[in-house]
């Protein structure tokens, strides 16, 4: 649990900071949100968005059939950081780190850090942002004294309230996909897990 416990600490300390402090200048100019613009962003805006929340594994599969997974529901812990930027105003490239961590039956925990990039267009109406992005890159898993190194998928979508000119909050979903590749094809693993996550996100 240590290692995870790293983790939340690291999040949980960096958010308050980004919340206190000062806004700058803002990329998209002053809002009247009884007016709003179609495109509230353009070229070069950025966001960073903070998550925190819970995961859950789903369906896992080996050799073409669904197998019993080794994780205790209902829920382990994850978070991340993801730095978009706007190539045009509905298109986004970027980065995201993250990881989770989930207890299994055996009293023991499963660790999982990713890095990858990421791709993504965004939908506004009014206050309310609803970004959707497609991730891929590379996953680190450890559990007790064995460890795999290999690819993983992401699909997310979420839905923000934009609080000022620079802050929102929200909510987002993600599907992971971990596949696991051994020198035995009956042993090779593809796991699938689905994350809820409170989240906050800055745009300079």
């Amino acid at each position: 649990m240590r290692k995870a416990g790293i983790l939340i600490l690291i999040l949980s300390i960096s958010l308050p900071f980004l919340l206190a402090a000062q806004d700058g200048d803002d990329p998209s100019g002053e809002v009247d949100w009884d007016n709003i613009p179609y495109e509230l962003f353009s070229r070069g805006d950025r966001t960073l968005i903070i998550s925190l929340g819970v995961v859950l594994p789903t369906v896992f599969f080996n050799d073409g059939k669904i197998i019993e997974h080794q994780i205790d529901p209902p829920v382990g812990g994850t978070g991340s950081f993801v730095l978009n930027y706007f190539l045009i105003p509905k298109f986004t490239i970027g980065g995201e780190v993250g990881g989770m961590f989930l207890p299994t039956l055996a009293g023991n925990t499963l660790y999982m850090i990713y890095l990858g990039v990421k791709a993504g267009t965004q939908f506004v109406a009014g206050r309310f942002e609803f970004p959707l992005g497609l991730s891929a890159g590379m996953a680190w898993h450890t559990y007790l004294n064995t460890g795999y190194f290999g690819l993983y998928l992401r699909a997310s979508g979420s839905a923000f309230y934009r609080a000022t000119s620079n802050w929102a909050f929200g909510l987002t979903a993600s599907w992971f996909f971990f596949p696991e590749w051994t020198n035995t094809t009956s042993k090779n693993v593809y796991g699938n897990f689905v994350d809820l996550t409170v989240s906050a996100r800055y745009l300079f």
